[in-house]
């Protein structure tokens, strides 16, 4: 059930600034796609070359995010239902992986297998990257589930498995369809695990279209065809999602839980949890460790990797303000006034998400260069296009906080006659601010290891962590990379910390 009145003006006008400045990209891509004329972009789309990128990005989308889903959802389990020890922990550990970006986890890889390379190699390395992107929405709403269904469940005879399926998992399932969006879209726009153990897909493509010069308008067009993509994905996702809300209604009082106490399951579940965390970070961790001891022909200054830090840092505490701000009114007019308007406005802003890192600069340079020459290869700039590629995120932790977080003491403020933006700033906002938190540091996780992005747009001279990686990694020199990988897994603990205590806060206040 959700408050069926008009969204009010004021918080309108912002949402569609968010979608405005999420469609930035499709301004530059039409004109690039159209400068050769409709009959190339359709030649262009029909090729078989074409369809076999399809098929192939396709292919991999599914099995990374059928995968995230599973990890996901017995990580969630773990951290959430389980009644192991340490879950706190476990949700740090789970969560690191985020803090890894997929080129620097495909080098890891390589280096320790080097035979694995193709669909498998960037399967392993996406799967390990995405699956926390499934794993918090869905631990946070565990949590926030009230118990008496499954008490009832069980008070039935059904066994604790049996309530898992049919009465938890129906209760998440919005925030499992989100999860599932994001890791899709993610997959789509990766370019860095594909490209280190070649696997041909749209995203490498379009790369080797910009790099070489001469046909960015291919590229633009190739580009449009992932957008439509996208765009599927995100309609998908409306209807996994389904059409009830699965807002709460009463006070969502906490309740005694009954953990699953299966015999051995402290020690499967340990068991299985260490090989998700070995593999997802402690690969990562100990390739950059090892790096550390060869040799280099450079010495790495410490004040360029405390310089990397500070600017890191900056960009992405600048970045999750900004798309914060955007996404709350998005997240608040689609799930307290929805209308077609506030869902399309929200889903505009998902579908750019699946773009190369490297197609998203371009198009918010091209736009700079015709309208916002004042801050051309400036720090503002570089935060709209970091803002462009990592506001699906803000949105669908705004979202998944708003859907698990009461609804009665709105409808009381107003039935007493308080007005919807009074409403929205005292009541709304203080249920969902632990969710808005984590999507704020999940974004902020995100935008300091973002390459592409920050490649093209960081003003003259700014090295992050991320450029500093890449600089030293593509002449293949590991042992000065080690000390700006290690600071960059390291440091990530901290915005990890946050999305954890704000998930556990969220769940108490539920």
């Amino acid at each position: 059930m959700t408050i069926r009145t008009r969204a009010p003006l004021i918080l309108l006008v912002p949402a569609l600034a968010a979608a405005i400045i999420a469609l930035v990209p499709l301004w530059y891509l039409i004109d690039q796609a159209a400068s050769r004329g409709l009959q190339a972009v359709v030649e262009e789309i029909w090729q078989r070359r074409t369809l076999t990128l399809v098929l192939r990005s396709l292919l991999l989308t599914i099995s990374v995010t059928s995968a995230s889903v599973i990890v996901g959802i017995f990580c969630a389990w773990v951290v959430a239902l389980s009644g192991v020890p340490l879950r706190s922990l476990l949700l740090v550990l789970f969560s690191l992986s985020l803090a890894i970006p997929s080129y620097l986890s495909a080098f890891a890889w390589i280096s320790w297998q080097p035979q694995l390379q193709g669909f498998w190699g960037a399967f392993i390395v996406l799967t390990f990257v995405c699956y926390p992107y499934v794993m918090l929405p869905v631990a946070a709403a565990m949590r926030g589930v009230d118990p008496a269904q499954q008490e009832v469940a069980r008070s039935l005879g059904r066994s604790n498995t049996v309530v898992f399926f049919t009465v938890t998992i129906p209760q998440v399932r919005s925030a499992i369809s989100g999860g599932s969006l994001l890791a899709a879209l993610y997959v789509l726009s990766d370019f860095g695990a594909v490209a280190a153990m070649r696997y041909d897909v749209f995203t490498w493509v379009i790369y080797g279209a910009y790099r070489a010069g001469f046909n960015p308008s291919r590229a633009a067009v190739l580009s449009l065809v992932l957008v439509g993509i996208a765009l599927v994905l995100t309609l998908s996702e409306v209807t996994a999602r389904g059409r009830r809300a699965p807002s709460k209604l009463g006070s969502g009082a906490m309740r005694a839980r009954r953990s699953a106490r299966v015999r051995f399951v402290p020690l499967t579940v340990g068991f299985v949890s260490l090989i998700i965390v070995g593999l997802g970070v402690g690969v990562p961790v100990v390739s950059v460790l090892s790096w550390l001891t060869r040799s280099s022909y450079r010495v790495v200054q410490w004040t360029d990797v405390f310089y990397s830090i500070v600017t890191s840092f900056q960009i992405g505490i600048l970045t999750s303000v900004v798309a914060v701000a955007l996404a709350v009114p998005v997240g608040i007019a689609a799930v307290r006034f929805p209308s077609r308007l506030t869902h399309t406005i929200e889903r505009s802003t998902y579908v750019f998400h699946a773009l190369p890192g490297i197609v998203v600069a371009i198009s918010v340079v091209f736009v700079g260069i015709r309208l916002l020459r004042p801050i051309y290869q400036e720090l503002p700039l570089l935060i709209i296009g970091q803002v462009i590629i990592f506001l699906p995120l803000a949105v669908a932790s705004v979202r998944s906080a708003l859907e698990q977080s009461s609804i009665g003491v709105e409808e009381v403020a107003r039935s007493l006659g308080v007005r919807p933006m009074k409403t929205i700033i005292r009541v709304t906002l203080p249920l969902a601010l632990p969710g808005i938190l984590a999507g704020g540091a999940m974004t902020m996780l995100s935008a300091i290891k973002e390459l592409p992005t920050t490649l093209l747009l960081r003003p003259t001279g700014t090295e992050t962590l991320a450029t500093s990686i890449w600089k030293y990694s593509t002449v293949s020199d590991y042992a000065s990379v080690a000390p700006f990988a290690l600071a960059l897994i390291v440091l990530a603990v901290v915005p990890v910390a946050v999305m954890s205590t704000s998930s556990i806060t969220r769940a108490r206040q539920l």
